[in-house]
């Protein structure tokens, strides 16, 4: 990627706060904590995602406190915005390690704090999105999703699930979902990973707003054409789908032959410390893969959470750089 596409502005709507942490951060948060720096591991070696998930918990167990959260934020707004990131999504969830609804309420505080403080040093929108995951206790997300409509309109701007699909079932956290809708908080699950079309269509009709990951989608040409029809904006992570098997190398990736169909796919890193990618990284990679910077921009816009008049700022940041697009809206 030249120095000129480096900058070009990225919209990022899939990445885990806790997955961005670099070992040099993490390890001094784990030395805060009297604890010993977790032993590295090479970002090729996952299994599957189940093995990859294992390892995404352990890395996220270091992280304890709000001021674990805040300096974990600032450090990747200035990391995202060092390779043109104008508007990022980041996901955290809701553990039961903070101590219940009070301890959730102060991880959610923090981080709203340190998008306000992102914004006004590295000039980078932030609109968080905390969520549950599947396997979780079902009166613990429901609470979950009550804490986070406390913070709609103060930095928080949708609710996600994720998990191991396949594992544990979707439709147990159905109201935790409608809890956050209901109090005005767009629903963006995970889906189309680990399972399939199936699995993309039972969030759909559960109202989501878009879907993160999806690529399995690509299986069922019938839900492609609905996706292309309904606008439904797909979160793409290349290089997560080619560690995690979702993808296989000897076969087109999902995201050429959805985007061949005309499926909006935005581009993210999903866990760049993890996978040892950057922002800028997966651009260049989506771009080979048919997903050129300005569609991902386009996607981007399309699928984001946030409020009018931020989306009329990055329309503009757009047409600068790659040129007058069509209308999208939330």
């Amino acid at each position: 990627m030249t120095p000129a596409q480096l900058q070009q502005p990225k919209i990022e709507l899939h990445v885990h706060l806790e997955g961005t942490v670099r070992p040099g951060l993490l390890a001094a948060i784990a030395r805060d904590h009297g604890l010993t720096p977790p032993a590295g591991r090479p970002p090729d070696s996952f299994t599957d995602l189940h093995d990859f998930i294992d390892r995404w918990n352990t890395v996220s167990g270091y992280l304890r406190t709000p001021a674990d959260y805040r300096r974990a934020l600032l450090a990747y707004a200035a990391e995202a915005a060092g390779h043109g990131a104008v508007y990022l999504e980041p996901i955290l969830d809701a553990e039961e390690r903070f101590g219940g609804p009070d301890g959730w309420a102060d991880v959610l505080a923090a981080c709203c704090d340190a998008a306000a403080e992102a914004r006004e040093r590295y000039a980078v929108e932030i609109g968080l999105t905390p969520q549950v995951f599947r396997g979780q206790d079902v009166d613990v997300a429901e609470e979950a999703a009550r804490v986070a409509v406390r913070f709609a309109g103060r930095g928080v701007v949708g609710f996600g699930l994720s998990g191991a699909e396949g594992r544990h079932p979707t439709e147990p956290y159905a109201r935790a979902v409608g809890i956050a809708r209901g109090g005005g908080l767009p629903f963006v699950p995970h889906a189309g990973e680990a399972a399939g079309p199936d699995a993309v269509r039972e969030v759909l009709a559960m109202g989501a707003a878009r879907i993160r990951h999806g690529v399995r989608a690509v299986d069922d040409p019938d839900l492609v054409t609905e996706l292309v029809g309904r606008g439904v904006v797909l979160d793409v992570t290349p290089t997560s789908n080619l560690r995690l098997g979702v993808a296989r190398p000897d076969r087109p990736h999902p995201v050429t032959r959805l985007a061949e169909a005309g499926v909006r796919c935005s581009v993210s890193t999903d866990d760049p410390a993890i996978f040892d990618v950057t922002l800028a990284d997966e651009y260049a990679l989506a771009g080979r893969l048919g997903v050129d910077p300005a569609a991902a921009w386009a996607a981007g816009l399309a699928g984001a959470l946030c409020d009018d008049a931020t989306r009329t700022r990055l329309a503009a940041l757009g047409d600068r750089a790659y040129g007058r697009a069509p209308a999208v809206s939330a």
